[in-house]
């Protein structure tokens, strides 16, 4: 298998032959509050925060409902057992939820067929901590496909479909997960993924940084064999750049957070299509004219900003950064701070993956009725915290939706607890997730088969000309043909015909 450099600009790209031959035919560590203590803090809770809820589409009975998945010895068809899903009965429905989900990922579905012959991860041993959802398991089939073996937790307590999970375990995946997940359960499912007898892991996947954290807490020895690291998200990223700064990284990591295909795509596009979702499923609400606060316009804080415009909402931006800020002002949005707005808005929403963004201080001026949410990938950018005392009553309105009253009557609607809002209560677009898919797939590929020497003990960024592939396989789906140079062109432009088209520094 030919490889292609990560250190951009030293060498050239050089495509594998299953890659050229499909181009030719133009195609925190955040602390989880447990379930007794959410039970305890609340005065009038109807439910528990952590109860686990099925998703629009599960088909969990109640009954199941009461006996936690730990507490269940159950096995699959083949009689395996290495598991631990809600209820592995459920599996038919799940594989019916993939195989939607494979006609919107045509990426990872040429990408099995174009490179399963020739086995690029044929002996990979990846763990995995992301959403499990439809989009992940063709990820995961596809990585299986490929040759490697997998075992996966989830990096989200809410975000779990119960029936895709239980129709990975029924296709022989270790799958440790289930939606509405405590604290205990969350790590207890990573370590299982983990800290398996006869099994030790050399590639790692990573959504957030939790399963990073859990091995160099847990199991330091375990990186001695292990190759690299991928990680596809703003939190777990700037983790990265910590332990790298601070000379703990002691693997390769691949930043694919801020590739082109997952930055300008599955941030920006994706958000701007579930910001509407997950507050339609949950609250019901009108947009026009309702005043919403946006802290944060990178990408996501972008996507959600335009899809509430579009929606007619008057739309407030808070930002740090100057550059970013300017943006907002250009896209014809008003520039604040919080604390300006924060008596008159009716929706507040994070974006920005920091801490103590909207504050007791600010909940506490919040007008009756405000909703708040989070688009970011931690739970600390609300303080939640903050609101669990006993002067505040918590009432459960519908599944991940909790009324926050306070004694004068005032009250405000917080969703998902201040966790991601379109993964924790609604869906995301599955062809976005085709394309981030598909870019963290490939980073493996690279890291796995990569010379040693290669990547040093860094983070790296992907290859220009691996985020072009990426964007080339999801072209066919539009029925798009893309222009050619010619001999003359690239000469002058001094390019080669087959790309990358632009220079690292082109910002997109």
């Amino acid at each position: 298998m030919e490889k292609w450099d990560g250190n951009e600009g030293t060498s050239a790209f050089h495509m594998p032959e299953w890659m050229i031959q499909f181009a030719d035919q133009k195609q925190e560590f955040n602390k989880r509050p447990t379930k007794i203590g959410r039970r305890s803090l609340s005065r009038s809770i109807s439910q528990s925060s952590t109860d686990s809820y099925s998703s629009a589409a599960s088909y969990t009975d109640s009954s199941d409902d009461e006996t936690s998945p730990r507490d269940k010895q159950q096995k699959n068809s083949k009689g395996n057992s290495d598991f631990c899903v809600k209820n592995i009965k459920q599996a038919e429905f799940g594989r019916r939820e993939i195989e939607i989900a494979e006609q919107e990922m045509p990426a990872l579905m040429a990408l099995r067929k174009r490179a399963q012959g020739e086995k690029p991860l044929a002996g990979a041993k990846i763990v995995g901590c992301t959403h499990i959802t439809a989009q992940t398991a063709v990820l995961m089939e596809t990585l299986g496909a490929l040759g490697a073996q997998c075992r996966w937790a989830a990096c989200n307590i809410y975000s779990t479909l119960n029936e895709v999970a239980a129709a990975l375990a029924e296709s022989g995946f270790p799958v440790f997960a289930w939606k509405g997940e405590s604290e205990d359960d969350f790590w207890w499912c990573i370590d299982r993924c983990v800290n398996v007898e006869g099994w030790q892991p050399n590639m790692i996947l990573d959504d957030g940084g939790d399963l990073t954290h859990w091995i160099y807490k847990k199991y330091p020895n375990m990186f001695k064999k292990i190759k690299g690291i991928v990680e596809e998200s703003v939190t777990g990223v700037h983790r990265l750049y910590q332990l790298s700064k601070a000379g703990k990284l002691c693997v390769p990591a691949m930043n694919v957070n801020d590739s082109v295909t997952k930055q300008k795509f599955d941030n920006l596009y994706c958000c701007r299509e579930s910001i509407l979702d997950g507050l339609k499923r949950t609250t019901d609400m009108m947009f026009g004219g309702k005043q919403v606060v946006v802290c944060g316009y990178g990408e996501v804080g972008k996507g959600c900003c335009a899809a509430l415009k579009a929606m007619g909402s008057i739309v407030y931006v808070t930002e740090i950064d100057p550059i970013c800020a300017l943006q907002a002002c250009m896209d014809g949005f008003r520039l604040v701070k919080l604390n300006e707005v924060i008596r008159q808005v009716d929706i507040v929403i994070t974006c920005t993956g920091n801490k103590n963004v909207v504050t007791r201080e600010h909940l506490d001026r919040m007008k009756n009725s405000c909703i708040v949410c989070n688009m970011g990938h931690s739970n600390t950018e609300i303080d939640v915290a903050s609101l669990r005392t006993p002067e505040l009553t918590w009432e459960r309105v519908r599944s991940q939706v909790d009324h926050v009253i306070w004694p004068d009557g005032k009250r405000i609607v917080l969703l998902a607890e201040g966790r991601l809002l379109n993964l924790s209560c609604s869906t995301v677009p599955t062809f976005v997730l085709s394309i981030t898919a598909t870019t963290q797939a490939l980073a493996l590929i690279e890291l796995y088969n990569a010379p040693e020497g290669r990547y040093k003990q860094d983070v790296y960024l992907l290859p220009k000309k691996m985020d072009e592939y990426v964007a080339s396989l999801h072209l066919p789906t539009f029925d798009a043909h893309l222009t050619e140079l010619t001999d003359e062109q690239a000469k002058y432009l001094g390019l080669n015909k087959n790309g990358p088209f632009k220079p690292n520094y082109y910002r997109y």
